[in-house]
C-alpha cells in the first residue's frame, strides 16, 4: 500500500503542475494573439508568430524525452517550467514602438523558448504517468484500468485548464496589459517550480536512455503508426483553431471578451470529455483489442464533421457564426475522445522503461501536426477563408483515419527496451 500511496501522490503533484503550466499557457496564446491582431497584423502573420512555438516542439519533445530518461523526469519538468518563465519575461520586453520585422522576430523567437518549455513539460508530464501508474500497480487492479483512467483524467483536466488559460489570458489583458499580465504569470509559475522542487522525487523516472539515435528512433510499429496518427489528428484541429476561428468570430461581430469565453468554455468542455472517455469506450483485457477499433471508429466519425459544416456554410445562413460554434461543439466531442484514446494508445504502446522517449518521440509528431495546421490556419484562412480551414481540416482527418486502419492491435514487445 506504500507504493500505491507513492504513485498516487507523484501522480497527484505532476497533475497540478501541469495544471498551473497549462494554465499560464493558454493565458499567453490569447495574450499574443489579441495583442498583434489590434495592431492589425493580417491573419498569416498571426500564424507566423506561433509557428517556432510549434516547430520547436518537435525537438524539444524528442529530447526531452532522452532526457528525461536519463536525468530522471523531476528535473525535466523543473527545466520545462523555468524555461517557460525565461519566455515569459523575454516577451515582456517588447515594445509595440519597436520596427515590425524586428518586433516580429523578437516575439516569434520568444514563443520559440515558450514552445521548448511546453513540449519539455508536456513530456516529462506524460510520462510521468507511466511511471507512477507502474508504482501504484500492487493495489491489485488491471493496470491498463488504470492506466486509462488517470491518462483520461489527466489529459481532460489538464485541457479545462487550458480552457480556463483562454479566458484568463482576456482578462488579463483587459485589466493589467500585456507587460504586466506575464509577470503575474511568471510569478505564478515560480511557486509552482518551487513546489516540484521541494515535493518530487529527484530521480523519477531515471533509466539508461538509449545510447544510438538508432536506437532512439526505432520504435515499435504501433507507436510509429499512432505518431503518424497524431500529426493528422491535432493538424485538423489547428488549421481552423489557431487563426481561422477566433478571426472568423470577431469579423463577426464577436468581441475579444467573448472570443475567449467561447473558446474557454469550449476547451473545459473538451477536456471534460477526454477525462469522460474511459466511460464511453469499450474496454478490454488486453488493452488493445476494443480500443484500436474504438480509435479507428471515433476518427472516421470525426472526419464527417468539417465535411458537414462546409456544407451548410456554402449555403450561406444568415448566422455563419452560429452555425460554427455548434459544428465546433460537435467536433470538440468527438475530438476529445480521439485524443483520449491515442493519448491511452501511446503508453499501452510504449515501453515501461523508457516511456519518456517513446512518449516524447509521439508528441514531436503532435507538434508537427500542430505546427502544419497553424501555418495552414493562417494561409488558408486568407486564401480561401473560413471555408478552406475545414477544407483542411477533412484531408488532415482523412489521413488520420487511413492510419489507424492500420494499427496493431495485438500487443508488441517495445524496441527500446535493452538487449539482454
Amino acid at each position: 500500500m506504500a507504493a500505491v500511496s507513492a504513485g498516487l501522490r507523484n501522480y497527484a503533484i505532476v497533475t497540478a503542475a501541469y495544471w498551473g503550466f497549462t494554465l499560464t499557457d493558454g493565458a499567453l496564446r490569447m495574450l499574443v494573439l489579441f495583442t498583434f491582431f489590434k495592431l492589425g497584423y493580417s491573419p498569416f502573420t498571426l500564424a507566423l508568430l506561433f509557428l517556432l512555438y510549434e516547430a520547436a516542439g518537435i525537438g524539444a519533445n524528442v529530447i526531452g524525452g532522452w532526457l528525461a530518461t536519463r536525468y530522471g523526469i523531476t528535473r525535466m519538468l523543473t527545466v520545462g517550467l523555468s524555461t517557460q518563465i525565461a519566455g515569459f519575461l523575454l516577451l515582456s520586453a517588447m515594445s509595440p514602438g519597436w520596427e515590425a520585422a524586428f518586433l516580429v522576430t523578437w516575439v516569434v523567437a520568444a514563443q520559440g523558448i515558450c514552445g521548448v518549455a511546453k513540449d519539455l513539460t508536456k513530456t516529462a508530464s506524460k510520462s510521468a504517468i507511466k511511471v507512477t501508474e507502474k508504482e501504484a500497480r500492487s493495489a491489485g487492479e488491471g493496470s491498463d484500468g488504470r492506466l486509462f483512467r488517470w491518462v483520461a483524467w489527466f489529459t481532460g483536466s489538464k485541457n479545462a485548464m487550458k480552457g480556463a488559460g483562454f479566458f484568463l489570458g482576456g482578462v488579463l489583458l483587459e485589466a493589467f496589459g500585456f507587460r504586466l499580465a506575464l509577470w503575474l504569470m511568471a510569478a505564478a509559475l515560480g511557486l509552482v517550480l518551487i513546489g516540484v522542487v521541494l515535493s518530487l522525487p529527484a530521480m523519477m523516472g531515471k533509466a539508461k536512455a538509449s545510447g544510438t539515435a538508432r536506437e532512439l528512433f526505432g520504435k515499435s510499429r504501433g507507436v510509429n503508426l499512432l505518431a503518424a496518427a497524431r500529426i493528422g489528428l491535432f493538424g485538423a484541429r489547428d488549421v481552423w483553431f489557431v487563426v481561422g476561428l477566433p478571426v472568423f468570430l470577431y469579423a463577426s461581430g464577436w468581441t475579444f471578451p467573448m472570443v475567449g469565453a467561447f473558446l474557454a468554455v469550449w476547451t473545459v468542455g473538451y477536456g471534460i470529455v477526454q477525462a469522460s472517455a474511459p466511460a464511453l469506450v469499450k474496454r478490454s483485457p488486453d488493452g488493445l483489442s476494443a480500443e484500436v477499433p474504438a480509435a479507428r471508429l471515433w476518427s472516421f466519425g470525426l472526419m464527417l464533421v468539417p465535411i458537414v459544416i462546409a456544407v451548410i456554410l456554402a449555403f450561406q445562413p444568415p448566422r455563419a457564426d452560429l452555425v460554427l460554434v455548434v459544428g465546433l461543439c460537435v467536433f470538440g466531442f468527438a475530438f476529445a475522445v480521439n485524443s483520449s484514446v491515442h493519448s491511452y494508445l501511446i503508453l499501452a504502446y510504449a515501453g515501461s522503461e523508457k516511456a519518456a522517449e517513446d512518449v516524447g518521440f509521439y508528441y514531436a509528431a503532435n507538434a508537427a501536426g500542430r505546427f502544419a495546421g497553424t501555418l495552414l490556419s493562417g494561409l488558408l484562412y486568407q486564401t480561401g477563408g473560413i471555408l478552406g480551414c475545414l477544407a483542411g481540416s477533412a484531408v488532415m482527418l482523412a489521413a488520420c483515419w487511413l492510419v489507424t486502419l492500420a494499427l496493431p492491435i495485438a500487443r508488441e514487445a517495445p524496441s527500446a527496451e535493452p538487449a539482454p
